[in-house]
């Protein structure tokens, strides 16, 4: 019995995979669970299983490109293994051209016909040549481009020409976060064992303003617009292989402990590249923070088929007028990316205003919180 091998779903946002190891050689008898391959998405790298032990018969490359549900091979549940693929068949050699009364071969070019007279063939046009390698230049050197990466590329550009991606921008006094922070980190992490960080109080805060604006927490399906119950927040992680954002699941029922310990399972996953596909799945809104590489200001794009992303930014102290006084606070910026098709302007401008407000009196944010 042949067993089909195909592609699993890689969630709403991944279209395409690309072959980067073949594991097993075709022609291999291999285990059941045993890896075969291994594929390369703009999210995740993923390894696929034989299904059943058997003979593996893979009909794909390194390289190639290849779809979720797509079939790209079997596993022959009655087949003998063997340990290297069969050599292919030779080709028969042609006959040699026969020789003339003199004993010399006649030219493969020309042959004789019924009336004893010699006709050339017509030459075949020459093959194209292939198109030039392009050399570097003196102080340059040329890499190529791996499938992840110009995956990445391909959907950065299609965001920006399908999304009408629109970018607001407010600042935050950080005062009272830093306040709570530094007094209550030491009991924080000897009563839940994980640090308290900044994104705990970023993920509370845009969940309850996710779920007083909900435009913001929807996505367009064609010509609907879709609204989710709960609040998957995607947080950005970077890896030696780029970005990924797994999701925290229905983040608006997670304390600061259960947000903060999400946050560090995942950083230990990225660290030993075990980030899989389901935990990239379902996002309805993503967190980025550029401040941890220094970054003042940027404008971020979209995670589709999310409707929004947040950009946080470094800290930085500034002189700022409270109460008609000058004093120097600690500030961050903030930016909101948004798709104008479904989130008015006065919508992503007020989810941003609440999202600030609630960060500068975070007494808002722990109204309620348990010890989860």
């Amino acid at each position: 019995m042949k067993v089909e091998i195909q592609v699993p779903s890689a969630g709403e946002s991944v279209t395409e995979a690309t072959v980067a190891v073949i594991l097993k050689e075709n022609g291999t008898h291999v285990q059941k669970e045993e890896e075969i391959l291994e594929l390369e998405t703009d999210k995740v790298n993923q390894v696929l299983h034989a299904p059943e032990e058997g003979v593996l018969n893979l009909t794909v490359a390194v390289g190639d490109t290849v779809t979720p549900n797509q079939v790209i091979g079997h596993v022959d549940t009655e087949g003998k293994g063997k340990t290297e693929s069969a050599p292919p068949p030779q080709k028969e050699e042609a006959p040699p051209p026969p020789k003339n009364e003199e004993g010399i071969r006649k030219s493969p070019e020309s042959f004789v016909t019924s009336l004893g007279e010699t006709k050339k063939e017509t030459p075949k046009p020459p093959p194209p040549p292939p198109a030039p390698i392009k050399k570097p230049q003196e102080g340059q050197t040329r890499k190529k481009m791996s499938g992840l990466r110009r995956t990445i590329a391909k959907r950065l550009v299609e965001v920006k020409n399908t999304t009408a991606m629109l970018t607001t921008f407010n600042e935050v006094d950080m005062s009272a976060v830093m306040e709570i922070r530094a007094r209550e980190k030491d009991s924080f992490l000897k009563k839940h064992d994980v640090k308290l960080g900044f994104m705990s109080f970023f993920v509370k805060a845009c969940t309850a303003a996710l779920k007083e604006i909900p435009d913001v927490n929807a996505y367009i399906e064609g010509d609907e617009i879709v609204y989710n119950d709960g609040c998957h927040i995607s947080i950005s992680v970077s890896t030696p292989k780029g970005l990924m954002v797994p999701v925290l699941r229905n983040a608006e029922k997670l304390s600061f402990a259960g947000i903060e310990k999400g946050i560090q399972t995942f950083a230990s996953k990225a660290r030993e590249g075990k980030i899989s596909i389901e935990d990239l799945q379902g996002g309805t809104f993503t967190i980025t923070n550029g401040g941890v590489f220094g970054s003042m200001l940027s404008t971020p794009i979209i995670n589709p088929p999310q409707s929004a992303i947040l950009g946080m930014h470094n800290i930085v102290k500034r002189a700022v007028v409270i109460d008609d006084k000058i004093e120097i606070r600690p500030m961050m910026y903030l930016a909101l990316s948004y798709d104008h098709r479904i989130i008015d302007g006065k919508e992503g401008v007020t989810f941003l205003v609440r999202v600030k407000e609630m960060l500068e009196k975070p007494e808002r944010l722990l109204l309620g919180e348990s010890d989860g």
